[in-house]
C-alpha cells in the first residue's frame, strides 16, 4: 500500500510517477490491439496463420507487454472509417440508379438499357462478395440491401418501358415469384448475408395470392392461396435454418394463415345451405390443418396458440355446415357439440402435449362462449316466476311458462337447457377424468365440479319454464333438486369444498325458485316451503361446516315465517293480527336456543329470530293496540333470552327498552292526553326496584336500575308535550327532569344524569322554539350564515380545547355508574 505524501512536493512527484506508468500502459494496448487486427485479416484472407515472430496458437500471442511493432505504412485506424464511406458510396449509387430510372431511362434504347440494368445490378450485387473476403461485414449488408432495392426497381422499370401491355396484378405475381426465387438463391450462393433469405421469404408471400387475384379467382380460390401460402411459410420455417428466416416466414404464415381463416369464417356465416356452407367449411378445415401442423413442431408457447385456433377453425368449419339444417337458436347447440368433439384429442398420445392442451383449450373456450351466449335468456327464465308476487295464491296454473308469462322471460326453444347440460356433462367428465389421473379435488379440478353443478342447478329450472311441464310435477321436481344439492353440500364427504360450496348455494337460487313456484297456490305454498323447512333444518344438523350450518339455519326460519304468514292469511286474520301469530316462529327458536346453548347453532337462530320480529312487527305497524302487543311480546321474547348469562346485558336493556316502548304506544292509540297518570306509578315503582337493587348490589349499572323506570315516564311525556299548548306540562316535566338532571350529578349517576339532562334540553328547547322563529324572521337573511360561520371560526380556533374537553367529560361519564 503507497503510503500517503506528506508534502505537496512528494504527492507532486507521486502523481508524476503514475501518469508516466499509464501513458507506457497506454502504448502496450496499442500494439497488442493493432497485432489482433492483423490476425483477424489473415484468417478472412484464407486460413488464419500466426503472424511473424509468433511461435503459434493464441496461448503464444505476443502479450501487451511484448507486442510487436506494427509495420511500417500499416493502417492502425481499423475499417471504421471504410464502412461509412462504403455506406455512403452505395447509398449515392442507389440514388444515381433511381434517378437515372425515372429521367434518363427513355433516351436510351433496348440495347442500351438492358445493358445497363444488367450492369448497375451485376455491380450491386456483386459488391457484397468483395466486401465480404476484406471482412466488411456491416458494409456488405448495407449494399446488399441496396442491391434488393435495385432489383425491386429494375422490375418496376421493366414493367413500365418494356412490357406495358402486361396486367398489373399478374406481372406483379411473377415479379414477386422471380424475385423471391431469385434472393433466395443469391443469399443461399453468398451464404454470409442475412437480409436476403428473409427478403426471399417476405416476397414469398405474395406470387400465389396476387396470381389469384389476377385470374379473376373468388374469394375462396383467394382464400385457398393464402392458405397455401402460408404452408410454405410453415414449412420454410421448420426446416430452414436462421433466426431471422424462420422468424420472418413464422410472421408471414400467421398474417397469410388469418386472412385465409377470416374470408372462410366470413363465407361460412353467411352461407344458407348445407352445400353452399361446405366450400367455406373445407376452406376452414385446411386452415385448421395448416395451424395443427405448424404447431407440431413449433416452440412450447406458439404450440399451444396453434393447437387452439386449430381447434376452433375445425368448430367452425365442421359447424358451419350443420348449423346451416337447423333454427338460429339451435346453432349455439352445433358448434357447442363440435367443440365437444374435439375433447377426445387429449388422449391421442401421439399428439404433442403442447398441442393437445391448446385443443382442448379451443374445446373448453367453445363451452364457454355457448354458455354466456345463452346466459342472458337462462337467467331471465329463472327470473320469470317473480311475476307471482303481484297476484298471489291466484291459483294453480296448468304448466310452469304460464307463471312466467307475466315477464316474458322463457327462450323460443329448449336449446338454453340443452347448451347448459351439454356443458355440465362435459365439465364432469372433464373432473372424472382428473380424478382418474390422480389430481387433487381442488384448483381447476375443483373448479370443474363446482361448474358442473352449477351448469345443472340451472338447466333443470330452465328446462321446467322451457318445455311447460306441468305444475306439481314442476315443483316436484326443483324440491328434489335442492334435496340433492342439500346432500351433495353438507352431507357427502368427498366432495370438493369448491363443488359443495356451489351447490350449497345453487340449492339456495333453486329453492327460491320453487319458493315463487308455490306462491301461486295456498296448497302449494305449505308444501313446498314445510319440505324446505325440513330439508334445511336436516341439512343444518348434519353439516359440519361453519358457514353451510349458519345459512340453513336462517333458511329454516325464514321458510317457517313464511308458512305462518300464510297461515294467518289463510284464517283472514289480517295483517296486524298476524303478526302475532308471526311471533310463534322468534318464540320457538328462543325455546330451542334456551336448549341448544351452541354458539354456533344459537347465534343464526337468533338472526333469524330477529328478521322475525321485524317482520311482524311491520305486519301490525297499522294498528296501535297489535302494534303494543307485538312490542310486549317481543319484550318477553328478549327476556326470556337474557336468562342465559352470556345473552344477559344486550337482552335485557333490549327487553326493557321494547317494554317502554309497549306502554308508549298503547297509551298513544288508546288517546291518552295525559299518559304520566298511567306512567307515573309504575315509574315509582320500577325506580323503588332499582334502588332496592342497587343496596343489595352496588356494583349494577344505573341503567338497569333506573333506566326502565325514568324512561316509563319521561319518554311518553315528551311525546305528550309537542302537541301540548298549555303552560303546565312544560313546567312540572321541566323541574321533574332538573331534579332527575341534578340527583344524577350528585350521586354520580349515568342513567338519571343523561334522561334528566337530554328531557331538559328538549323541554328548553320547545318553549324557546316559537321566540327563535321570531328572532330569525326578524333578522335579514344573510345574518344566519354569518352566525354559523363565526361559530365555525370559534369552535375551529379552540378546538384542542374543545377536544379536551370532551375528553374529561367521557372520562367523567365513564366513571359514573
Amino acid at each position: 500500500m503507497t503510503p500517503l505524501p506528506s508534502s505537496p512536493a512528494e504527492e507532486l512527484a507521486l502523481l508524476e510517477r503514475e501518469l508516466i506508468w499509464l501513458d507506457t500502459r497506454r502504448v502496450q494496448l496499442l500494439r497488442r490491439r493493432s497485432w489482433l487486427k492483423a490476425a483477424l485479416r489473415a484468417q478472412s484472407a484464407g486460413g488464419w496463420q500466426p503472424p511473424q515472430g509468433a511461435p503459434g496458437g493464441w496461448a503464444h500471442a505476443p502479450a501487451a507487454h511484448t507486442a510487436p511493432a506494427v509495420p511500417t505504412g500499416s493502417a492502425t485506424g481499423g475499417p471504421g472509417a471504410q464502412h461509412v464511406l462504403l455506406i455512403l458510396g452505395g447509398l449515392l449509387l442507389a440514388v444515381a440508379a433511381i434517378a437515372f430510372t425515372l429521367f434518363s431511362w427513355g433516351e436510351l434504347g433496348i440495347a442500351g438499357r438492358s445493358v445497363v440494368l444488367a450492369g448497375v445490378t451485376a455491380g450491386a450485387l456483386g459488391a457484397p462478395v468483395l466486401l465480404l473476403r476484406r471482412g466488411l461485414g456491416a458494409t456488405a449488408e448495407s449494399v446488399g440491401a441496396v442491391a434488393l432495392l435495385l432489383t425491386v426497381l429494375d422490375a418496376y422499370a421493366l414493367h413500365a418501358a418494356v412490357l406495358p401491355e402486361a396486367d398489373g396484378a399478374g406481372y406483379a405475381a411473377f415479379a414477386s415469384g422471380v424475385l423471391a426465387a431469385g434472393w433466395a438463391a443469391y443469399g443461399v450462393g453468398v451464404g454470409r448475408l442475412r437480409l436476403p433469405l428473409p427478403a426471399a421469404v417476405v416476397a414469398g408471400q405474395f406470387p400465389l395470392v396476387l396470381g389469384a387475384w389476377a385470374a379473376g379467382g373468388s374469394v375462396l380460390v383467394i382464400g385457398w392461396a393464402l392458405l397455401v401460402t402460408a404452408a410454405g411459410s410453415v414449412v420454410v420455417a421448420a426446416r430452414v435454418p436462421g433466426l431471422a428466416v424462420r422468424a420472418t416466414a413464422w410472421s408471414g404464415a400467421g398474417v397469410t394463415w388469418a386472412g385465409g381463416l377470416l374470408i372462410g369464417l366470413g363465407e361460412s356465416v353467411s352461407a344458407s345451405g348445407p352445400l353452399d356452407a361446405a366450400a367455406p367449411g373445407v376452406l376452414l378445415l385446411g386452415a385448421a390443418a395448416v395451424a395443427l401442423a405448424a404447431a407440431w413442431r413449433a416452440p412450447q408457447e406458439m404450440a399451444v396458440t396453434g393447437g387452439v385456433v386449430a381447434g376452433l377453425a375445425a368448430v367452425a368449419g365442421v359447424g358451419g355446415v350443420l348449423r346451416t339444417e337447423v333454427p338460429w337458436s339451435w346453432a349455439v347447440v352445433v358448434y357447442l357439440v363440435c367443440g365437444a368433439a374435439l375433447a377426445p384429442v387429449a388422449r391421442i398420445a401421439v399428439v404433442p402435449r403442447p398441442v393437445r392442451g391448446g385443443v382442448l383449450g379451443a374445446a373448453a373456450g367453445v363451452t364457454g362462449v355457448a354458455v354466456l351466449a345463452v346466459l342472458p335468456s337462462a337467467a331471465a327464465t329463472l327470473l320469470g316466476p317473480a311475476a307471482v308476487l303481484t297476484g298471489l295464491w291466484a291459483g294453480a296454473p296448468d304448466g310452469t311458462r304460464e307463471l312466467a308469462a307475466g315477464a316474458g322471460a322463457w327462450p323460443d326453444a329448449l336449446s338454453v337447457p340443452v347448451v347448459l347440460l351439454v356443458a355440465a356433462v362435459l365439465l364432469a367428465a372433464v373432473y372424472a377424468s382428473l380424478v382418474h389421473e390422480g389430481r387433487e379435488p381442488a384448483g381447476w379440478t375443483g373448479a370443474a365440479g363446482a361448474g358442473a353443478v352449477g351448469l345443472v342447478s340451472a338447466a333443470v329450472p330452465v328446462l321446467l319454464v322451457s318445455a311447460d311441464v306441468a305444475y306439481a310435477a314442476a315443483l316436484v321436481v326443483d324440491v328434489l333438486l335442492v334435496a340433492g344439492l342439500l346432500a351433495a353440500a353438507v352431507a357427502v364427504r368427498r366432495v370438493p369444498a369448491a363443488a359443495g360450496g356451489t351447490a350449497l348455494w345453487c340449492a339456495v337460487a333453486v329453492a327460491a325458485h320453487a319458493g315463487l313456484l308455490a306462491l301461486a297456490a295456498e296448497p302449494a305454498t305449505y308444501a313446498v316451503f314445510g319440505l324446505l323447512l325440513v330439508l334445511f333444518a336436516v341439512s343444518a344438523a348434519r353439516s359440519r361446516e361453519v358457514v353451510a350450518r349458519s345459512l340453513t339455519l336462517v333458511l329454516s326460519v325464514v321458510c317457517a315465517l313464511v308458512v305462518a304468514s300464510a297461515a294467518g292469511a289463510s284464517l283472514e286474520l289480517g295483517a296486524p293480527r298476524t303478526a302475532v301469530l308471526v311471533l310463534v316462529v322468534p318464540a320457538a327458536v328462543v325455546v330451542l336456543g334456551l336448549w341448544v346453548r351452541t354458539p354456533a347453532v344459537v347465534v343464526p337462530l337468533e338472526a333469524g329470530a330477529g328478521f322475525a320480529a321485524l317482520v311482524a312487527l311491520g305486519l301490525a305497524v297499522t294498528d296501535g293496540a297489535y302494534l303494543s302487543l307485538v312490542l310486549a311480546l317481543c319484550g318477553v321474547l328478549s327476556a326470556a333470552t337474557a336468562v342465559r348469562p352470556e345473552r344477559r346485558p344486550g337482552a335485557g336493556y333490549l327487553a326493557a327498552g321494547l317494554f317502554a316502548t309497549a306502554t308508549w304506544v298503547r297509551l298513544v292509540s288508546a288517546g291518552v292526553t295525559h299518559p304520566e297518570a298511567y306512567t307515573l306509578p309504575v315509574s315509582v315503582i320500577a325506580c323503588a326496584v332499582g334502588l332496592l337493587r342497587r343496596r343489595t348490589d352496588p356494583e349494577a349499572s344505573s341503567w338497569t336500575a333506573y333506566g326502565p323506570g325514568l324512561g316509563v315516564t319521561l319518554g311518553p311525556s315528551l311525546l305528550a308535550l309537542w302537541s301540548d299548548p298549555h303552560w303546565q306540562r312544560p313546567l312540572l316535566l321541566g323541574a321533574a327532569a332538573l331534579a332527575v338532571t341534578v340527583t344524577g350529578a350528585v350521586r354520580r349517576l349515568q342513567a338519571p344524569l343523561l334522561l334528566g339532562g337530554g328531557t331538559l334540553a328538549l323541554v328548553a328547547l320547545h318553549e324557546l322554539a316559537p321566540h327563535v322563529a321570531q328572532v330569525f324572521d326578524a333578522l335579514p337573511r344573510w345574518s344566519v350564515p354569518a352566525l354559523a360561520g363565526l361559530l365555525l371560526l370559534a369552535l375551529g380556533a379552540t378546538y384542542e380545547q374543545r377536544l379536551r374537553d370532551a375528553r374529561r367529560l367521557r372520562e367523567h361519564l365513564g366513571r359514573m355508574r
